[in-house]
């Protein structure tokens, strides 16, 4: 049976069966019966890992262990708030870090993604309007449904891959659930890992 810790662009954790490309961590967010509770996340490093790392093994959900989350890709996963792993994923945070040109620490990179991913005093997604024509690819909208930009077109997100690519809009408002700061990163030239059915 599935656990709640499938990661949608919407910020929402689920229970679905694929684990995704990607694993994440916000801390320990379910109980000692491997259910979560209402809090989503315990700090505010937020990042996102790979699904195998040298020899480590993990059991999903264990006791006093922080929740395995995952992820359909980076794009999703960006759009959820999170960044790069600096362990895991050493090469990525490093890009990460430089398209945004941050010369503070990771605890900073955090506190400014934390202020641009969540609404204060609440637990909700913090989504902004910003003219589709200045959106980099990689950024994830919603058009009732969430939907990934690439340079030509848009693609509706499911729990298990892309749908078919519509063309892109050439003007209009559009809701954004990838916060700011990452946006500012894909617009430097940051490319995510994508799901291999966003390539079909």
């Amino acid at each position: 049976m599935p656990h709640q810790n499938r990661v949608l662009a919407t910020g929402e954790i689920i229970k679905h069966p694929s684990r995704g490309l990607f694993m994440g961590n916000r801390g320990i967010l379910h109980d000692e019966v491997q259910s979560l509770g209402r809090a989503r996340w315990r700090h505010k490093a937020w990042v996102t890992c790979v699904l195998k790392h040298k020899d480590w093994h993990r059991q999903i959900m264990q006791p006093g262990h922080y929740t395995e989350l995952f992820f359909l890709d980076e794009a999703v996963a960006f759009a959820a708030g999170h960044r790069p792993c600096a362990l895991c994923r050493r090469a990525d945070y490093c890009a990460f870090v430089d398209a945004l040109d941050h010369k503070g620490s990771a605890k900073d990179l955090d506190r400014a993604l934390h202020a641009a991913r969540v609404i204060p005093r609440s637990t909700n997604h913090l989504r902004y309007t910003a003219d589709i024509k200045t959106l980099p690819s990689g950024t994830v909208i919603w058009r009732e449904a969430p939907y990934l930009i690439t340079d030509t077109s848009i693609r509706q997100i499911h729990p298990d891959g892309y749908a078919a690519p519509t063309s892109r809009p050439t003007s209009g408002q559009a809701d954004v659930l990838t916060p700011s700061v990452t946006v500012k990163a894909l617009a430097a030239g940051y490319r995510p890992h994508l799901h291999e059915s966003a390539k079909l």
